[in-house]
């Protein structure tokens, strides 16, 4: 792992290698899946992760409320530098895209409220930057999850395995800006 090198007075002192903290946020009404990574130096760490999950037997204003909740336990718990989230994407059905928004909503909102910056990609920028290809299946990308991440197994649910593909999406693509 390299370090920078800092000169004082004659002595040579290594500089502490930068940490970013990464909440990936994969968004549903149904099902949020949430995924924490920290990156010390090139060293990437995985640090938890959790699916909110909520009913339509509840009422809308539960579910948001369940929803901000997690989300904002989630940020307490790992302390955020930023949150990526998988940008808006349009359903056919306007009340699905509807619903799905409110939820993105709240989670802007939970992240603004703990201080925590955003990061949008979209579905084919988190596969070409997991897997090589925009074209890559759930599979593919659980798969190069759990290997990146050095997991055990793969991620049980896909929301759960998108949300850390998604703050993975973010480090590599802060890697690539820090190269120009």
């Amino acid at each position: 792992m390299f370090h920078a090198l800092t000169r004082y007075g004659g002595e040579v002192k290594r500089a502490a290698p930068s940490t970013l903290t990464v909440v990936g946020l994969d968004p549903g009404l149904a099902n949020l899946g949430l995924g924490a990574v920290r990156e010390v130096g090139r060293e990437v760490t995985y640090l938890g992760s959790e699916l909110v999950r909520t009913t339509p037997q509840q009422n809308q204003e539960e579910r948001l409320e369940l929803i901000y909740d997690a989300v904002t336990h989630f940020f307490k718990l790992y302390r955020p530098d930023v949150l990526a989230m998988e940008g808006q994407y349009f359903h056919r059905q306007r009340e699905v895209s509807f619903k799905v928004g409110q939820a993105f909503g709240v989670c802007l909102l939970a992240a603004k409220q703990q201080g925590v910056s955003v990061a949008e990609y979209g579905p084919m920028q988190v596969k070409q930057a997991l897997v090589g290809t925009g074209r890559a299946g759930k599979a593919q990308v659980s798969y190069m999850v759990r290997a990146l991440l050095s997991l055990r197994e793969t991620p049980q649910s896909h929301h759960v395995a998108d949300a850390l593909a998604l703050a993975l999406t973010h480090l590599s693509a802060r890697q690539l800006q820090a190269l120009r």
